[in-house]
């Protein structure tokens, strides 16, 4: 007999032994097991607000206060709300504390994360997930909060990759139509009344096709950032989406390179280019490439679809993106759309 004959005979004699009647049922691998979505919520449910990352103040989380409890929620403020350590909310142990209670209150269904700038990697690995497994809830944000948004997708736990706090307008009768869209679809996102989907003109470097999977991304320095880590973001088979800001050409070369190499492009089912804000090049160092150029020299001997301008990222047309949920990507000569499913 051979080894493998062999162990597969053991495996079910040892099942037999112990009174089972069929070969005990083995787990899937973790990128292979449904994504959790988070109950959505419903008039008068909490949502707390905390500042994993930089720091910000009352004053300036007031709009956001206003218009969540217009929407029908109650807030609640976190400790960080106010507090400042240097550039950051807190201490590393303040914001981990802040954001930990929130996690494990069972009370509040969702988070909402004040602003970005940095400081989630300092915490992550302090923080702990077991209660928040068993009482998934909507964590919201972008730009340094993809750390969490990578963490979770690494968990088999949707997300929403969206504006925070610090981008509410301070008064939405004045406020430009698209900015009041954006606000509003975090509003839509949490409650899930309908599928998220957004329509946009094509871009003439855009890759045609059709693809579905799990929707992940975030920034792109912060993937970068955690490649080999244990918030690693895993892209085969789903659509990735990437956004940038205050970078350098070359310097967005360098991280497509490591998207590249890390295998993170091989096997994606579609990859959708949002907003990238770039620092100009230094006299005399002129990079060469756009970031169409930059992307397409690393896609093009790949066979999915590609969609560039998508209004995601660091910019006023910045939607609200459920990670971890499924979506088709469709990109056409005509237009392009992002379907929720």
């Amino acid at each position: 007999m051979n080894r493998k004959n062999f162990l597969s005979s053991a495996i079910l004699a040892s099942g037999a032994l112990m009174g089972f009647s069929k070969p005990l049922a083995i787990d899937p691998p973790e990128d292979k097991k449904p994504m959790i979505i988070p109950p959505y919520l419903k008039p008068g449910d909490t949502i707390g607000i905390t500042s994993p990352a930089g720091f910000i103040t009352m004053d300036e989380i007031k709009p956001a206060i206003q218009q969540m409890e217009n929407w029908g929620f109650t807030v609640k403020i976190g400790q960080t709300i106010g507090k400042r350590d240097f550039t950051f909310g807190g201490t590393d142990a303040e914001r981990k504390d802040d954001l930990q209670e929130m996690m494990d209150n069972t009370a509040i269904k969702a988070i909402m994360c004040a602003r970005g700038g940095y400081g989630m990697v300092r915490i992550i690995d302090q923080l702990n997930f077991s209660n928040f497994k068993s009482n998934p809830k909507w964590i919201i944000g972008f730009s340094d909060i993809t750390v969490m948004h990578s963490q979770l997708s690494r968990m088999g736990i949707a997300s929403i990759h969206s504006k925070m706090c610090n981008s509410f307008p301070d008064n939405f009768a004045t406020a430009e139509p698209i900015q009041i869209d954006t606000i509003l679809s975090i509003s839509k996102a949490l409650k899930g009344s309908e599928k998220m989907r957004y329509e946009i003109t094509p871009n003439e470097k855009n890759i045609v096709g059709v693809a579905d999977g799990v929707l992940v991304g975030g920034n792109l320095k912060t993937i970068e950032s955690l490649s080999g880590s244990a918030s690693d973001i895993k892209t085969d088979g789903k659509i990735l989406f990437v956004e940038d800001t205050g970078e350098y050409l070359y310097s967005i070369d360098r991280m497509f390179w490591n998207l590249k190499r890390t295998g993170k492009l091989n096997n994606l089912a579609g990859l959708i280019v949002g907003g990238f804000k770039i620092k100009p090049d230094d006299p005399g160092e002129d990079f060469g490439k756009t970031v169409q150029e930059i992307v397409m020299e690393k896609v093009s001997a790949f066979n999915y679809p590609v969609c560039f301008d998508f209004p995601v990222g660091h910019q006023k047309n910045n939607f609200a993106l459920k990670c971890g949920a499924k979506h088709k990507l469709e990109v056409g000569s005509i237009k392009c759309s992002l379907q929720e499913l």
